[in-house]
């Protein structure tokens, strides 16, 4: 008998819920660097800037990582799966841009330098919600197909 799920979110597989700690964990790290430490962030882009291997070798490790999460999670059946879903698209987005036109994503970056602590709480609030989101969570079919109407092939 499949019980009634109880957690903050519910999806369909327990994978979704581990890389939404990882990717909350990740996220978390982030802001608590970038609110202790925004003058490194500001070293580390000017240093990454300047760099004609940086943006390409980095670049080039991101579509990779972004290619393997999706491959490894690429689910859309879920409101919170579409989300860890969508963290993979944006890495490899991100790789692929700076493969190809890391002048964009450098111009970029250096407008959000100028706001950097709200970007590091908002990674850090997110991070936070992510990461809660995927130890309080459970992975249930019961709740998302039968209380939702969803099918669970195609």
């Amino acid at each position: 008998m499949i019980e009634k799920a109880h957690g903050m979110v519910t999806t369909l597989i327990p994978l979704t819920l581990y890389l939404a700690q990882a990717i909350g964990l990740y996220l978390i790290l982030l802001g608590l660097s970038a609110l202790v430490a925004p003058g490194r962030w500001r070293q580390v882009f000017d240093e990454f800037a300047a760099s004609a291997a940086l943006p390409l070798v980095t670049g080039i490790f991101a579509f990779v990582v972004g290619a393997m999460f999706i491959h490894i999670h690429s689910i859309l059946r879920d409101p919170f799966a579409i989300i860890v879903t969508a963290f993979g698209w944006v890495v490899l987005i991100k790789g692929a841009l700076l493969i190809v036109v890391p002048h964009l994503l450098v111009r970029t970056g250096a407008w959000v330098l100028n706001y950097i602590r709200i970007w590091a709480a908002l990674m850090l609030v997110f991070g936070i919600l992510l990461a809660l989101a995927g130890l309080t969570g459970t992975a249930s079919i019961y709740n998302i197909v039968s209380l939702k109407g969803l099918p669970l092939h195609g």
